[in-house]
């Protein structure tokens, strides 16, 4: 596969471009992540979602510490070339962090931000009590 596909895309001045990944069979919007172009070549490759982590500097194998990792069914470009959607199959049902399915998990409600969706596993369980 040669690179020049991805100078279609627009990358911002920092060499990102925004992902979301969706859930490919129920529609499901499951989180935003970042790419750059050695993530979307890998994802490519390999057919699992590689984001790069703009905390550690590196690229990040979606589930490469939980085994939540996600199957790559399609990916599309915006209208501006500007943002990416990976529809993903997404192994344990678990995209975020917290241990919920969907990073989004919080509603506006009456002037505050309620938690709307249950903790489905405990994040220590997925990657370690990072207490003593």
């Amino acid at each position: 596969m040669n690179g020049a596909f991805l100078d279609q895309i627009r990358w911002g001045p920092d060499g990102l471009v925004p992902a979301i990944a969706q859930d490919a069979s129920s529609g499901q919007v499951l989180m935003m992540a970042w790419m750059n172009r050695a993530a979307l070549a890998e994802t490519l490759a390999s057919g699992r979602a590689v984001y790069w982590s703009r905390s550690r500097r590196t690229l990040w194998p979606k589930g490469e510490t939980s085994g939540h990792v996600q199957r790559v069914v399609e990916v599309r470009l915006d209208c501006d070339g500007d943002a990416l959607l990976l529809k993903v199959e997404q192994i344990g049902g678990i995209a975020c962090h917290t241990g919920r399915a969907s990073c989004f998990y919080r509603r506006w409600e009456d002037g505050a931000w309620e938690e709307v969706e249950p903790v489905l596993r405990d994040p220590r369980e997925l990657y370690g009590d990072p207490t003593p």
